[in-house]
């Protein structure tokens, strides 16, 4: 178990020190199939997708609807929306390796590769919610353009729930970033609360919700 634990470790720590999607790509390959069970060990307890698709259950108007789950990695949020109802599932992400693990889940309708630090490849106006859990961190996705681009695929009145890193809310931009979507009148901060993302190593995100008001 040692053993196990400081490997698991040694690909966060390489997670978090990513300076190109190359390495993100590089790693995700290595990390893809035992990703799940990495980080459910009782040292990680990552709860960060769990709670993520519980805030989205809990503040869409229609579970139903059309969701994006953008930076969806090897599924789990996924999973958690389809046990609370939802039915139209999209996910996004940098790594054909953990898509690969995402699409044995079965939830998906869609799943495609995609970089955050670029254009989304998706129409206008067309998702009801878009989640994206685990991708604000440390070497991975900043605020801009991904929080615009989240608006502008989501339609009016949708939401977009993001965890934000407790680390990189205030250093990253995510805060200033926030505050000019709001500023625009592009969006309306229905909830904001500070919860856990890594039990196990006492990490903290902020969970936003935002209401999108106006168009990009």
């Amino acid at each position: 178990m040692a053993t196990q634990t400081l490997t698991e470790n040694a690909l966060l720590t390489r997670a978090r020190a990513s300076n190109s999607k190359e390495d993100c790509q590089t790693l995700y390959a290595e990390w893809a199939d035992t990703y799940n069970a990495d980080l459910a060990d009782a040292s990680q307890d990552y709860v960060a997708p769990f709670l993520a698709a519980e805030t989205a259950l809990q503040n869409a108007t229609n579970v139903k609807g059309s969701i994006l789950d953008a930076g969806c990695g090897t599924g789990l949020v996924g999973e958690a929306l389809a046990r609370g109802g939802a039915v139209t599932i999209d996910g996004l992400d940098l790594s054909p390796a953990m898509l690969r693990v995402a699409r044995q889940t079965g939830v998906y309708r869609n799943l495609d590769i995609g970089d955050l630090t670029q254009p989304i490849e998706k129409p206008d106006d067309v998702y009801d919610v878009v989640t994206c859990a685990g991708t604000f961190t440390h070497g991975h996705v900043g605020p801009a353009p991904a929080l615009r681009e989240f608006l502008r695929v989501t339609k009016t009145n949708g939401i977009i729930v993001a965890t934000i890193l407790e680390d990189i809310w205030l250093s990253g931009g995510f805060k200033a970033e926030v505050e000019r979507l709001e500023v625009e009148h592009l969006v309306k901060v229905a909830s904001m609360e500070l919860k856990d993302y890594r039990r196990g190593a006492g990490d903290k995100a902020t969970f936003i919700v935002l209401k999108k008001i106006g168009s990009v």
